[in-house]
């Protein structure tokens, strides 16, 4: 691979590991009992798309941090992705969501396996979770076995426990949220926990303990790291309300009907007077709102400016993750890696 970074490209590689690795797995699976071909089918239906930023950040971890392009890292890298993997698949099945990627979500999908039993819903959801499961194992199984020299791989086998706890930490934040008046501190705790350390952080962090990184360019990673994490969850937000399903291949009610504690949604209850509260209270956590009751929420935020406020709070962390990055001691190269990377996170359609 070339010093110039190229996306296109390093996504293929991450694709084929994934492909491989997850295919190899799903077979041992149905291999077991021919019932279990539809949950081995979804397994790999999970890891078929992605952006595979987590995997990204975890190589240029690696390489800011002076080490060369490398097939094993690559490996260990694409292990974000099965992270990344398990966390959709439990984050749809605690949300109810029902497509993802313009799909139906691996709940919904596995409904057909059990459709001829009773509880079938119940049985698509348990299998479901299940499938979440066995991505998470997978995932440290691939970066165990991803071809790096043992000690590398022992420096940073750690920050494995840090990400589950803080990721799952996230998640439960995010239910015990759900439902009650929004708050943007406790928004943006949740973002950070629940997205942005996963997203960009510890990918980063993991990257540059596998290549022997210092204290100083690790804490310079979690400076440039957490700010845009949270930036591309921010983007989340508005994406999930005001983009095009089409691009975005999410339903737009989801957050309004879930009553998720967004920062859009925090921000919009913050700057409303109580009339307006009194609207959101009869729309937000309604599981039959129709079309009607989404535009009005999106008309009271436009009136309110929020959508504004939310592209002003990414802009300024978008900011923040760049002026740390250009105080790193890395090479020009990383440098723009890292700065094309910043601007995919934050800057999207879907």
């Amino acid at each position: 691979m070339t010093e110039r970074w190229e996306p296109t490209a390093f996504k293929s590689r991450v694709d084929d590991v994934l492909r491989v690795f997850v295919a190899r797995e799903a077979d041992q699976l149905a291999a077991i009992d021919p019932a279990l071909e539809p949950v081995a089918w979804q397994l790999e239906a999970t890891v078929a798309d992605g952006k595979r930023l987590r995997a990204a950040f975890c190589y240029w971890g690696w390489r800011a941090a002076g080490q060369p392009d490398s097939d094993a890292l690559v490996r260990a890298a694409a292990s974000m992705e099965l992270v990344h993997a398990a966390a959709v698949v439990h984050d749809d099945l605690i949300d109810e969501s029902p497509l993802r990627r313009g799909r139906p979500t691996a709940h919904v999908a596995l409904r057909g396996a059990v459709r001829r039993r009773p509880g079938a819903v119940s049985a698509a959801r348990s299998l479901a979770m299940l499938v979440g499961d066995l991505l998470m194992s997978l995932a440290g199984q691939m970066f165990a076995t991803s071809g790096l020299p043992a000690a590398y791989l022992a420096r940073a086998r750690p920050l494995w426990s840090m990400l589950a706890r803080e990721l799952i930490a996230g998640e439960c934040l995010e239910i015990l949220r759900t439902g009650i008046d929004p708050d943007t501190a406790m928004s943006l705790k949740v973002i950070r926990y629940k997205t942005a350390k996963y997203t960009v952080e510890q990918p980063l962090l993991i990257g540059g303990t596998l290549a022997g990184a210092g204290e100083r360019l690790r804490e310079g990673y979690s400076a440039y790291g957490l700010p845009l994490g949270e930036a591309f969850q921010l983007r989340d937000d508005l994406l999930g309300l005001f983009g095009d399903p089409e691009q975005t291949g999410k339903a737009n009610a989801d957050d309004v009907s879930g009553h998720r504690p967004t920062a859009l949604l925090s921000e919009t209850w913050r700057l409303a007077g109580e009339g307006e509260r009194e609207q959101l209270r009869a729309l937000l956590g309604r599981r039959d709102l129709d079309t009607d009751g989404l535009d009005a929420v999106r008309e009271l935020m436009r009136r309110l400016k929020t959508p504004d406020r939310i592209e002003d709070m990414i802009t300024a962390r978008v900011e923040t993750a760049l002026g740390a990055l250009h105080e790193l001691d890395v090479s020009a190269h990383a440098v723009a890696a890292l700065t094309a990377l910043a601007h995919t996170a934050a800057v999207r359609r879907s």
